[in-house]
C-alpha cells in the first residue's frame, strides 16, 4: 500500500527519532539544506516514496508531531 508521508519542515529539529525506527531506512536527515530553526530536518526522497508502507513508526515517535502519514 502507498502511503503519502508529509513533514512539517519548519518544526523539526533534527532528533533522527524517525530515521532511526523507519523498517525501510528511508527518511534520512537533508544533509545541504536547513529549516528555520537552522537544523537539518527530516525529510524522504521523492525516488523512495513508493518505498513507504505508511507504517507510521516515524509519525508515532516523533517528539513534536511532524510527521503525518495518510493511506
Amino acid at each position: 500500500m502507498l502511503a503519502n508521508t508529509t513533514f512539517r519542515i519548519d518544526s523539526c529539529k533534527s532528533c533522527e527519532l524517525c530515521a532511526v525506527v523507519c523498517p525501510r531506512k528511508i527518511i534520512f536527515m537533508e544533509p545541504e539544506k536547513t529549516n528555520a530553526r537552522g537544523l537539518h530536518y527530516a525529510a524522504i526522497k521523492e525516488a523512495d516514496m513508493e518505498k513507504c508502507t505508511g507504517c507510521a513508526f516515524c509519525a508515532t515517535i516523533c517528539p513534536d508531531c511532524v510527521i503525518k502519514i495518510e493511506k
